[in-house]
């Protein structure tokens, strides 16, 4: 029996989809090689790069005018190829910085551009900025944000107003986890290994007027405009992440698609939520309405007791508990794989455990 597996990434992947890469693994639909052996400038997988893209497109209904490219390096890559491939470097770009992950978008942009941080709530990051705490530079090439913070747990439930300025949002940890509107975006970047497959693969959703203002310097392989006229094989991909990320769509899709998605999602997050709530032992204090609905962080009354804790729910089956270095406490990463059984395994542990030091 699989274990419930809480970890931020690599995450982990839809049982049914491991299942059938299992099975397609030696012979994929009877070519006589695996998928991993497969040209990815040969028919068989061009399919496979096709229907991928036609999938994502449909879950998030990606409007026409938006390319869609798959990508090496992870979100990572992206936090210098955004500024690479959208401004000169005498640009402004305005950032909030809500968290870890921002913090790192932040200070590799410093060295492409200049960087205005229209919004910072400070350390620990436990809530998000309201309205009237943002101010723009009023000269940005783009606005970023991370709607989701994983080491935080803090969540975007809406969108930023930016008056037209072209808005960049690096999606890692919470894409097709719930309806988005693309057309309120120029530039969406996610690495996969959270909600989209395994790691090394990261999709962009770029508008194609934002295409073609890359500076001189940018090589071929990070130019959005080359890998979009290449449709994302202008060097080889990662094909076998390419392949499984296009499993998972069909699985999401098979479920409801995110409509669906989002409503287990909540399921998960107010069951885990509502159990630390109704706690003295346990405590979030995350404001309510920043709550991250993809990872879920708490820390016990006796944090002695954490290695116990981690211990003990490791041996039953609950992997990947531990707090971000950086943070401490417990993460349960709630990403679209995680079955609700897992999150009502883990609550009735919790409360076991509790009983046991109280």
């Amino acid at each position: 029996m699989r274990a419930y597996n809480f970890a931020p990434g690599p995450a982990a992947l839809p049982t049914e989809v491991m299942e059938r890469i299992r099975d397609e693994w030696l012979d994929w639909q009877g070519n006589g090689a695996s998928v991993i052996e497969l040209s990815h400038r040969g028919k068989p997988f061009l399919r496979v790069a096709e229907q991928a893209e036609q999938d994502l497109r449909e879950l998030l209904t990606i409007p026409a005018d938006y390319e869609v490219l798959f990508m090496q390096g992870g979100a990572s890559a992206q936090f210098a190829l955004v500024p690479m491939n959208l401004t000169d470097p005498d640009a402004t770009v305005d950032y909030l910085n809500t968290g870890y992950w921002s913090a790192k978008a932040i200070g590799e942009a410093r060295r492409y551009c200049r960087v205005h941080v229209a919004a910072d709530v400070g350390a620990p990051y436990a809530r998000l900025p309201a309205p009237s705490e943002i101010a723009y530079s009023g000269r940005a090439a783009y606005v970023h944000y991370t709607p989701n913070e994983t080491i935080g747990g803090v969540e975007f439930d809406g969108v930023p107003e930016t008056a037209g300025v072209p808005l960049v949002a690096d999606m890692s940890s919470n894409i097709l986890s719930r309806p988005i509107d693309v057309s309120r975006y120029g530039l969406i970047y996610a690495g996969a290994q959270k909600n989209i497959g395994p790691a090394g693969l990261a999709v962009v959703i770029v508008r194609r007027d934002l295409l073609g203002r890359s500076r001189a310097d940018t090589p071929s392989v990070f130019d959005y405009r080359a890998v979009a006229a290449e449709h994302s094989m202008l060097n080889t991909p990662p094909t076998f992440a390419w392949y499984a990320a296009g499993l998972v769509f069909q699985w999401l899709k098979a479920r409801g698609g995110v409509a669906a998605i989002e409503r287990a999602n909540l399921a998960k997050a107010q069951m885990l939520y509502s159990a630390i709530d109704a706690s003295s032992f346990y405590r979030n204090t995350v404001a309510p309405g920043a709550r991250s609905r993809m990872n879920v962080v708490f820390h016990l009354a006796r944090p002695d007791l954490d290695a116990e804790f981690l211990r003990r729910a490791d041996a039953a089956g609950l992997k990947n508990l531990r707090g971000h270095r950086v943070a401490g406490g417990m993460r349960a990463s709630l990403y679209n794989s995680m079955p609700v059984e897992g999150v009502a395994a883990l609550v009735d542990f919790m409360r076991e455990f509790e009983r046991g030091y109280t």
